[in-house]
């Protein structure tokens, strides 16, 4: 196999820049007010990734599991102020704390999991591995408790009545609310499992094309891409199940009744 890589001017890396220029003028030309938000993204993203590059240049030649476990804390307050912008409704700081919470747990638990039990990563903070796993799992987790946050709360405000009307017969907080949280896990978990459907047929994964692209074997990048997006599934699955549990409780008291009152915009 031929293990030679392509590596990238910078006047090639510059031609790919015509396809924001060609959505730009596309926007521009039917009047739609996306023309600023397009060009920050384009910038914000080239130096997030220009900054990223050479922190972890940084950090393969200097292995340190203090730098590696900095870089995961900051991955993760990023993850969670990310989740609270995300939501479209208002949130008290306890369920704020129990976002916080099962993001941290769901994805560490999950994290160190595979890279001690399914790669067999030795050193365990080896950051070639641990950094670019860690992103993918809380990046993952993240999207699927913001989707699970906005329905579960979104649901408890407009089933609110449903929901007392169930109490009042006799039911549980956690029989009266067990369709909202169901419904709002099922939100949460189903853009991970619709990506997996089409993976392979439909598109190549971004983990398993770059490593094809360094030289791997698609046999062994095929490997890692199975590994990788049945740990993402599990995470994304651990830490939603973590939040709703837990987060689904601060909508009722101890004399089992809602006090919870949600505003349905930020």
């Amino acid at each position: 196999m031929n293990t030679n890589v392509i590596e990238l001017q910078i006047w090639q890396l510059a031609t790919a820049y015509i396809f924001i220029l060609i959505l730009l003028a596309f926007v521009k030309i039917r009047g739609i007010k996306r023309e600023k938000e397009i060009l920050i993204s384009s910038v914000r993203m080239t130096l997030q990734l220009v900054l990223t590059g050479y922190i972890l240049m940084y950090l393969f030649d200097n292995e340190s599991w203090i730098l590696t476990l900095l870089v995961l804390t900051v991955m993760e307050i990023f993850a969670i102020n990310n989740i609270y912008r995300r939501v479209n409704v208002k949130i008290s700081k306890q369920l704020k704390k129990i976002i916080a919470f099962s993001m941290v747990t769901g994805t560490v638990t999950c994290l160190l999991y595979f890279i001690i039990m399914v790669i067999g990563l030795k050193p365990w903070y080896s950051p070639r591995y641990f950094i670019p796993i860690s992103g993918m799992l809380i990046g993952n987790s993240m999207t699927g408790i913001s989707l699970g946050v906005s329905r579960l709360v979104n649901d408890m405000n407009t089933q609110k009545h449903l929901v007392e009307s169930s109490l009042m017969l006799g039911a549980t907080p956690n029989m009266a609310s067990k369709e909202i949280v169901d419904n709002a896990f099922d939100s949460a978990i189903l853009p991970t499992i619709n990506s997996m459907v089409g993976m392979g047929i439909v598109f190549l994964p971004g983990m398993m094309t770059g490593q094809i692209l360094s030289g791997v074997s698609p046999v062994t990048a095929i490997e890692y891409q199975i590994a990788i997006m049945l740990g993402i599934l599990g995470s994304v699955a651990f830490t939603v199940i973590l939040f709703l549990q837990l987060g689904c409780k601060t909508f009722f008291n101890k004399k089992a009744q809602m006090v919870f009152e949600i505003t349905e915009s930020k």
